[in-house]
This record gives structure tokens, C-alpha cells and sequence, in this order.
């Protein structure tokens, strides 16, 4: 479960870019269903992402949030001694929707396809 009490705090105010982007790098790559997003690589990396407001509207009972991650990934393989491909990190790209409950703060992510 994810709670974003301090964006939803933020809400309506010049800190709300800044809040919403500081708790959503805060996030597990499995909360934010970055796996479900690659598009090139195969396994997402344990790496800082960069979250980008895309839009944010307020509803009667949740505040929504269209979202882009900048992320990185890997071809993983066998990482063999004599494995002549080198892993690089590729960087990926997806949007997300977040729909942040304005009484309990719970966000459900959605990715945007």
C-alpha cells in the first residue's frame, strides 16, 4: 500500500510538484509497477528514478496524478567470466497514474499505456 500524506498535504500549494516528486523516488521499484513498464531491457535496476508531473486534477474523492518515470534497466544474462556482452544500463521511460484518496491518503498506481 501506498500512502502519499505529504503530497496530499501539499495539494493546492506551490510545494505540490516538489512534495508529489520526493515521495514517489522515495518508492520501491515494485510500487510503482516499473517492472510492467520495460519496453527494452528485461530486469529494472536499483537505480535513482526521475519523476516528471505531467498533470494533476482533483476529483470529489481523489486527487489524480499523470506521471512520467525516467528509470533504467539491464539485459540480464549469465554474467559469465567469458559472457562477452557487457551489462549496460538502458534508460526507459513510461506514465503513470496515481489516484490519491483525499480521506486516507492511499494511492493506487496505474500504469498508462
Amino acid at each position: 500500500m501506498i500512502r502519499l500524506s505529504g503530497a496530499l498535504q501539499a495539494w493546492g500549494t506551490s510545494d505540490f510538484d516538489d512534495v508529489f516528486r520526493q515521495e514517489l523516488m522515495e518508492l520501491s521499484i515494485d510500487q510503482l509497477t516499473l517492472q510492467k513498464a520495460i519496453s527494452m531491457g528485461n530486469y529494472v535496476i536499483d537505480a535513482p528514478i526521475t519523476v516528471m508531473n505531467i498533470n494533476a486534477v482533483e476529483t470529489a474523492e481523489a486527487v489524480q496524478v499523470r506521471a512520467g518515470i525516467f528509470f533504467q534497466t539491464v539485459i540480464a544474462g549469465c554474467n559469465c567470466a567469458d559472457d562477452p556482452t557487457p551489462a549496460s544500463n538502458i534508460n526507459e521511460y513510461c506514465e503513470i497514474q496515481l489516484d490519491i484518496d483525499k480521506t486516507t491518503s492511499v494511492a493506487n498506481v496505474n500504469l498508462v499505456e
